[in-house]
Formats: C-alpha cells, sequence, structure tokens
C-alpha cells in the first residue's frame, strides 16, 4: 500500500538528485513531527490554552508538587528575556493558572507557582497529546516500538556530536 510519500518519491525520480530511501525516511519523519504538532495545537485548543502557556505550565509542572520556579528560572528555560517573561506571567497569573509569591526566607525573592487550576489544564493538554501519540506508535508493537527509538536515538546523537542546533 502506497502512502503520501511513496507517491512523493515517485513524483520526483528522475527529476531531482535525491536518494529515494534516505528521501522516504526524511520525509516521512518531517509528516510525522507535523502530525505530532498539529495534534499538540487540537490539545490545547481544546483545553483552552496556547502554547506559550502551555510551555510555561509544563517547565513549573516539571518542578513536582508546587511547580516552583523563578521568573529568571523559567525564562532562561524558555529562552526569553526578563520583560518577555514578566508580560507571560502577566498573562497566566490574570488568567488564574499561576500566581507570584514571595520567598519565605528572602521577601524580596518571587517565586511563580502553578495554581489548580494551572496544573489542571496542563494534566488535561497532556492527556489530550498522550492519546494522540499513543494512537500513533501504537500501531507498532512494544519490541518494534523499542526498535523504532533505538534507531531514532541513533539517528539524534549522531547528529548532536555533529554540532548541530538542538532545541
Amino acid at each position: 500500500m502506497d502512502d503520501s510519500v511513496d507517491r512523493h518519491i515517485a513524483r520526483w525520480r528522475g527529476k531531482a538528485p535525491f536518494d529515494e530511501r534516505v528521501e522516504a525516511v526524511v520525509t516521512r519523519m518531517q509528516l510525522l513531527v507535523k502530525h505530532v504538532s498539529q495534534a499538540k495545537d487540537a490539545a490545547l485548543a481544546a483545553v483552552g490554552l496556547q502554547d506559550f502557556e502551555f510551555e510555561t505550565l509544563h517547565r513549573l509542572s516539571s518542578r513536582g508538587e508546587g511547580g516552583r520556579m523563578t521568573p529568571s528560572e523559567l525564562a532562561a528555560e524558555l529562552k526569553l528575556s526578563p520583560a518577555g517573561m514578566t508580560g507571560r506571567l502577566d498573562t497566566l497569573e490574570k488568567a488564574g493558572l499561576v500566581r507570584r509569591v514571595r520567598g519565605v526566607d528572602d521577601r524580596r525573592r518571587v517565586d511563580v507557582e502553578l495554581t489548580e487550576r494551572g496544573h489542571a489544564a496542563w494534566l488535561k493538554a497532556m492527556g489530550l497529546r498522550g492519546k494522540v501519540e499513543d494512537d500513533m506508535v501504537g500501531v507498532l508493537g512494544r519490541d518494534d516500538q523499542d526498535t523504532l527509538a533505538a534507531l531514532l536515538k541513533r539517528l539524534l546523537l549522531h547528529v548532536e556530536s555533529q554540532g548541530h542546533p538542538k532545541k
């Protein structure tokens, strides 16, 4: 059974200088990444979150119960300027997804923490995303999933060892 990549390769056969195997692998990876990205966008829309909101909640959630970080820690992880982080936190705080709290030992310190509402929104978005990802990868058996994960890891380790940009 042909997929869209088989048709793409057939359309370009003899017209463009590429290795068909490499083109098939890379194009399928690109399409799968696009699918995951669209699923993420749909999950966020269903929960009423924008991507920047989710990414901030995601970082806070990684800190465990209470999900606390300083604004400068968040800005560094999200690669934002301090002013950009302040604007983002203002929006999230207004929506009731995070709150700023003064430090106990140092009143000059401000931490950002998830609210119950923020954590619930993050969990719901993660569940929706996970369902789509599980459905996509679930077509493969466990052994095939392990093999695919190992092959992708080899590719990523190679690219990272070459000094290519990381995300």
